[in-house]
């Protein structure tokens, strides 16, 4: 049996010219596969966005995520070592003031 393919402009095999007869013997087995594509294209639909308010629960790591700043670059703004902002975003408890430090400087770290 001669089967034909039509290519793409790369010469890629894109299309396969099927006689009648084998494309009915084949239909239940191709109709299967094409439900489980639209399937799987469905689920891409369900997809979330990431929101780190939903896993980060300390202030200064999620203002600081929020900005798309590392801690390196947050650090070397306020002057301090990038350890020191570690400890304050894996502290349980953020002073006020720090809080207020750190997204001050990420506000002027956008300007």
């Amino acid at each position: 049996m001669n089967i034909q393919t039509i290519k793409d402009i790369h010469g890629n095999a894109e299309y396969v010219l099927l006689p009648v007869q084998v494309y009915d013997a084949l239909h239940d087995q191709i109709e299967d596969e094409l439900s489980g594509l639209e399937a799987w294209a469905n689920q891409e639909e369900d997809y979330v966005d990431f929101n780190p308010a939903d896993y980060v629960k300390n202030p200064v790591a999620l203002s600081r995520l929020q900005a798309q700043v590392k801690q390196i670059d947050l650090a070397r703004y306020m002057k301090v070592t990038q350890s020191y902002i570690s400890r304050l975003e894996h502290a349980e408890h953020v002073s006020n003031e720090a809080l207020q430090k750190g997204k001050a400087a990420l506000q002027d770290m956008r300007k």
